[in-house]
C-alpha cells in the first residue's frame, strides 16, 4: 500500500497515512485516462453552434446578372458560398457531441490518475482545512505552506469556506469528492486531498 505523509495547514507533517493499492496503486493504463480526458471534454461542449447553407439564406432567388457579355463569372444567385452574404459549405449545424465510457473504464481511468499523482510525489494529503476565517488570504498562506500554486483542493462534501476562500486564487479549484474527474485531477500540478475525502474516494473506487 502506497504510505504518504499527512499534513497541518501550517505545513507540518502530522503522521502517515496507508492509501489503498486497489485505488492509489494501480498499474498506469495512459490509453485509458486519455479516453476519459476526451470524453470529459466532448461532454462539456454545448454543440448548439449554427450557420445558413446557401438554401437557407434568405433572398438570392432572381440570377444576378445575365449569362454572356458582362465579362464576369456566370452567376446564378448571389447567395453562393462564393458571394459576400452567401451561404457557409459544409455549414455547422447543432449536434450531439458526447460521449459514454463503459463503467469500468471511467473507474479504471480514476484510479490510474489518482496512481499517477502518488507515483509523482503530486499528491497532499491534509487532516482538515479548518480556517480561523474563509478569507483567500488564509488559503494563499495555507497553498504558501504546503508549496502549492496550481493545485486541485479536494474535500468529502461541499465546504463553503473553503470554496470561498480559494475562489479568488487563480490557479487553483476546489471541489466535493463525489464530483471527481480524471480532467480536473490532471490539470492541476497538485493533488490537495483531506483525509475524510480519500476515505470517501476509496468507499467509491475500492
Amino acid at each position: 500500500m502506497p504510505n504518504v505523509s499527512v499534513y497541518k495547514t501550517d505545513g507540518k507533517e502530522a503522521g502517515k497515512i496507508e492509501l489503498k493499492d486497489e485505488v492509489f496503486g494501480v498499474e498506469i493504463n495512459k490509453s485509458v485516462m486519455h479516453d476519459a480526458v476526451v470524453a470529459h471534454l466532448a461532454n462539456r461542449r454545448q454543440g448548439t453552434q449554427s450557420a445558413l447553407t446557401r438554401s437557407e439564406v434568405r433572398g438570392g432567388g432572381i440570377k444576378p446578372f445575365r449569362q454572356k457579355g458582362t465579362g464576369r463569372a456566370r452567376q446564378g444567385t448571389i447567395r453562393a458560398p462564393q458571394m459576400t452574404h452567401g451561404g457557409v459549405v459544409f455549414a455547422p449545424k447543432p449536434r450531439d457531441y458526447s460521449m459514454k465510457l463503459n463503467k469500468k473504464v471511467r473507474a479504471l481511468a480514476m484510479c490510474c490518475a489518482l496512481s499517477q499523482k502518488v507515483l509523482d510525489e503530486d499528491i497532499i494529503v491534509m487532516e482538515d482545512l479548518k480556517m480561523k476565517a474563509p478569507k483567500t488570504k488564509e488559503m494563499a498562506a495555507i497553498l504558501k505552506n504546503l508549496k502549492a500554486e496550481k493545485a486541485l483542493i479536494v474535500t468529502s462534501g461541499k465546504d463553503e469556506d473553503v470554496v470561498r476562500a480559494a475562489a479568488n486564487i487563480q490557479g487553483v479549484k476546489t471541489m466535493p469528492a463525489a464530483t471527481l474527474s480524471v480532467y480536473d485531477i490532471l490539470k492541476y500540478d497538485k493533488f490537495i486531498v483531506t483525509k475524510d475525502a480519500v476515505k470517501a474516494i476509496e468507499e467509491v473506487y475500492a
